[in-house]
């Protein structure tokens, strides 16, 4: 297959509960639609989380230029890699040309099972199956959110993951002994700072949250994510265990950080796509550290059930709204589904939430 056209379109996804954080709040998803037009009527679709609207229209009009200068080229993921490294070799492949070359990967790769109408997990030698999922919440305010918990032990989940970063940690340990009364010794839960801390104002609030006794599975992102001297610190001093990737560029990011975690969660458009996502998860199988996924419900699931080293998957769902069937869970995991990643636009509903 040759790619002739690659159509990008910017939307505002509506969310079922908002991306809530100690520091920000995200009511809907910015997102990018990325779809490419094979010669041989195959189509392959993708998108990209652009984290604030103020990302969308650049993507947009990057992703539509760099439509004319791939028409024709081979649509094999590998072949595209080679000729857009070499393309932005001066300028680099982080930040907005990283993640449109992600979302561009994530589509071809779709285009690939579509063509042989296998998912795309089976191009990796994988069959779909059962993944256990963690529900990502934001921000959780005791009095506030109990409700959102007790969703998440409606639906199956086994694993629960709440942001904090309140003022004190004595709120913060309040909060969790909340979430763990509600949910049992029996269930995972986690805990994101989002990178709120410094070493030592991080390194003091785990170790009061290991003396409450509260059983985290991982403490994720408690400082800057390119922090490595913070990570190393933070990871020597205390014994619950780290968890970091998502914010790391490339598969050169997971190489450099890996040796200061516990655990990884690479995201897909930041890592580069689904070719980088294997390379980092390699990376992570190498230094024996377990792979969870971030974001990207539909390509996470085809990545982890070909990945040997895979975690939990976590439960984000960030672009269900404007698909007509949305991938969905029976009892707290989630199956990868074919052809290609399983995704289809409800038009009508993109329609609705296009900006211009």
């Amino acid at each position: 297959m040759r790619i002739e056209r690659i159509k990008a379109r910017a939307l505002m996804a509506p969310l079922a509960v908002p991306i809530t954080t100690a520091q920000a709040s995200i009511p809907a998803a910015p997102l990018v639609l990325v779809d490419v037009e094979m010669d041989q009527g195959v189509t392959g679709s993708a998108y990209i989380f652009g984290y604030t609207p103020l990302m969308l229209k650049p993507l947009v009009a990057f992703l539509t230029d760099l439509s004319e200068t791939l028409a024709g080229s081979s649509a094999q993921p590998a072949d595209v890699a080679r000729q857009t490294a070499a393309q932005f070799r001066l300028l680099g492949q982080q930040g907005m040309v990283g993640m449109a070359l992600a979302g561009l990967d994530l589509a071809l790769w779709d285009a690939q099972g579509k063509a042989v109408d296998q998912p795309v997990c089976a191009l990796f030698g994988a069959a779909p199956r059962p993944l256990p999922c963690y529900d990502s919440q934001g921000l959780f305010v005791p009095g506030r959110d109990e409700g959102l918990i007790e969703a998440s032990l409606a639906r199956g989940f086994k694993a629960i993951k709440v942001k904090l970063g309140f003022p004190t940690v004595a709120e913060d340990v309040a909060a969790l002994r909340v979430v763990r009364d509600m949910i049992g010794l029996e269930r995972l839960l986690m805990l994101d700072y989002n990178q709120a801390f410094a070493a030592p104002e991080a390194i003091a609030r785990i170790r009061t949250l290991e003396e409450a006794e509260l059983d985290l599975t991982w403490v994720e992102e408690p400082v800057p994510a390119e922090d490595l001297a913070g990570y190393r610190s933070v990871r020597t001093a205390v014994s619950t265990a780290i968890q970091s990737g998502e914010n790391w560029w490339h598969p050169a990011d997971a190489a450099r950080m890996i040796a200061a975690t516990d655990y990884a969660m690479p995201d897909m458009i930041k890592i580069g796509g689904l070719s980088g996502w294997f390379r980092a998860a390699a990376i992570a199988e190498a230094a024996g550290v377990p792979v969870s996924s971030h974001l990207f419900v539909e390509a996470s699931a085809h990545a982890l059930a070909a990945t040997p080293n895979a975690h939990l998957l976590e439960w984000l769902d960030v672009a269900g709204g404007v698909m007509t069937e949305p991938y969905t869970l029976e009892d707290g995991n989630v199956t990868a589904r074919g052809p290609g990643l399983g995704i289809t636009w409800d038009e009508g509903k993109v329609a609705k939430h296009l900006v211009a």
